[in-house]
């Protein structure tokens, strides 16, 4: 079977194995946000685009080396490096990049919330390419996320919520840059394994980083020890697990379904936050915990709740 039709089979057919992946990107993903305010917040020592720039390097070798290791094949076509370039570019400089330098300023709801509508932009831009509207129970399901994440930020923005107004557009800018790079990687798969193919894009990302970093005149890291090992944690967890398993999602599972962590990562930090630190859980939290769960199970049952027709031949 080629790769076009493994992923036009999975459009269509739900592969359990995809689910421990989708599993680890919910839960892992979900305690990033914490890791990296900690590792680039004020007094830290942690300038945030080279930050960035040594954790992609970092997690790209392990990556590399993880494959070379196991025999994989590490030379890419000259298709799959132009792919491999133009995504990491997106997700990693463009996504997480973005992401990591608004976290010096935009507090924690804010940042959820913004991402959060992740899912809303991939439909936008899926149904632009694809000049088709979104079918309206889908659209539905993502505005019923959408309120979830809303209604689990609204406590802090009543509270008082301090982002500048360039902070607020690259949170955005973010999401769709990453948006857009999971679409481009899902629509263009290519034949390396999912730890080869994403250290080539962590290594793309780190390009953009040194241009960043140059661009911006960052001083050189100084980082305390917290922020050090919030940084061994995005290296280690955040980027070599849980990215590859996002990988390896994206060809097993639409994009819809896998972009669906985005409004469950919010729940696991609260999660998390009550667990680890003792944070309470309020209405708002249960109440807007139950429709992020509803959202992605709208998005599950608009993608595999209905009998679709077998393929004609020829």
């Amino acid at each position: 079977m080629t790769t076009q039709a493994k992923t036009q089979q999975a459009a269509t057919t739900f592969n359990p194995a995809a689910l421990f992946h989708l599993i680890v990107i919910y839960l892992v993903w979900g305690s990033t946000y914490l890791a990296i305010r900690i590792a680039v917040r004020p007094g830290a020592g942690f300038p945030p685009f080279s930050m960035a720039l040594l954790r992609v390097l970092a997690a790209g070798g392990i990556l590399l080396a993880w494959g070379w290791l196991s025999k994989q094949r590490l030379r890419p076509t000259r298709r799959e490096a132009g792919v491999l370039l133009a995504s990491g570019l997106l997700l990693w400089t463009g996504g997480n990049g973005l992401v990591t330098w608004a976290e010096q300023h935009a507090a924690s709801g804010l940042t959820a919330l913004l991402i959060g509508a992740l899912p809303i932009y991939t439909a936008i831009i899926e149904a632009f390419i694809d000049r088709k509207r979104p079918s309206g129970f889908l659209f539905f399901s993502l505005l019923v996320g959408f309120g979830g994440i809303t209604l689990l930020t609204l406590p802090s923005f009543t509270s008082g919520v301090r982002a500048d107004v360039t902070s607020t557009l690259a949170l955005l800018a973010a999401a769709v840059s990453w948006g857009f790079g999971s679409i481009l990687q899902a629509r263009n798969p290519v034949e390396l394994g999912a730890r080869v193919s994403s250290g080539y894009q962590m290594l793309a990302g780190g390009l953009g980083f040194t241009a960043l970093t140059l661009l911006t005149g960052e001083p050189l890291p100084t980082p305390t020890p917290e922020a050090w090992l919030a940084w061994a944690y995005l290296v280690l967890i955040g980027a070599v697990l849980a990215y590859t398993s996002f990988v390896t999602a994206l060809r097993l599972l639409p994009t819809n379904i896998v972009m669906t962590y985005a409004y469950v990562n919010p729940v696991i930090a609260v999660i998390l936050g009550w667990v680890v630190l003792g944070e309470t859980i309020t209405g708002w939290t249960v109440a807007g915990s139950l429709l992020v769960l509803a959202g992605v199970a709208g998005v599950f049952r608009e993608r595999y709740g209905k009998k679709k027709p077998a393929p004609a031949e020829g």
